[in-house]
């Protein structure tokens, strides 16, 4: 269905708005699972109630549905639900209070042990794993998985936020989840019932004239959609009651130097203590 055909509801035009303020796309095709789609939105307050009984293993089914490099599937869950352990990984990621008030944080693994130790057991080299490539996999495997597993939770009810900075400090995630050497934690991802009283927002995003190249990529096109959108974001984050500093302050202060990466500049060390070559 296309955005101009006039039975998309109100409802999906509103979703689109929210989405992409005055600069949502031209034309859209519509239905149900777009929908969800973009309504997505990081939840960051959780009631302390326990999810319903085969929630964890419904979310893993769908993440095992997604796509996976030469069905290796190198990727795994520690699900973390005791409180002192959520407590001690919202200290590595500074202090984020919704990992200790949610019930449940999915630890996602960029898993080779596994390879590792199928390969011991057969006597084989496993050489091939100690590559860039090999970890690189394992990581977007991750990635994937965790994506299809925010859908189904977000289909039931419940909302997710990411937690990226685990990766302040990988080896002490490591020690927290028993992992074996040639596995690291890329990121979390926070499960729970979202409060009612401290509801999130659906974030806008950039114009799609940004992110979205036909034929070849043009870098210079993108300084004027990209001004529109540092004032979208300087509107919703005064209506979020934040300092309105836009988007463009974001990708500068990230970049600034390795301090504002909170301790991620050290990430490839890191990873070869915990077995990675990344040769």
């Amino acid at each position: 269905m296309a955005l101009d055909d006039p039975r998309l509801s109100d409802a999906a035009t509103a979703a689109l708005a929210l989405r992409y303020g005055a600069d949502r796309p031209a034309r859209l095709r519509w239905n149900p699972t777009i929908a969800g789609l973009l309504a997505h939105r990081s939840v960051r307050a959780y009631l302390p109630d326990a999810l319903p009984e085969g929630t964890i293993e419904t979310l893993i089914a769908a993440a095992q549905s997604a796509s996976t490099s030469s069905n290796l599937q190198v990727w795994s869950v520690v699900a973390i639900h005791d409180a002192d352990k959520r407590a001690r990984l919202a200290a590595v990621a500074g202090g984020q209070k919704h990992i200790i008030e949610a019930p449940t944080i999915l630890l996602f693994v960029a898993d080779l042990a596994r390879a590792h130790l199928i390969a011991s057991d057969a006597g084989a080299s496993a050489e091939g794993y100690d590559y860039l490539e090999s970890y690189t996999v394992a990581a977007i495997d991750a990635a994937l998985a965790a994506q299809n597993a925010v859908v189904a939770a977000e289909s039931l009810g419940l909302g997710t936020v990411y937690i990226g900075a685990l990766r302040n400090n990988p080896e002490a995630v490591a020690a927290l989840a028993d992992l074996p050497p040639h596995a690291a934690v890329m990121f979390g991802l926070v499960v729970g019932h979202p409060d009612p009283a401290r509801p999130a927002s659906v974030k806008p995003r950039l114009p799609q004239e940004v992110v979205l190249h036909q034929e070849t990529y043009d870098l210079t096109a993108q300084r004027e959609p990209v001004a529109r959108y540092d004032e979208t974001a300087r509107a919703f984050q005064i209506a979020q009651g934040q300092q309105p500093v836009g988007w463009r302050a974001l990708i500068i202060s990230r970049g600034r130097d390795a301090a504002a990466l909170n301790g991620r500049d050290r990430l490839k060390a890191a990873l070869r203590l915990l077995g990675f070559g990344l040769r």
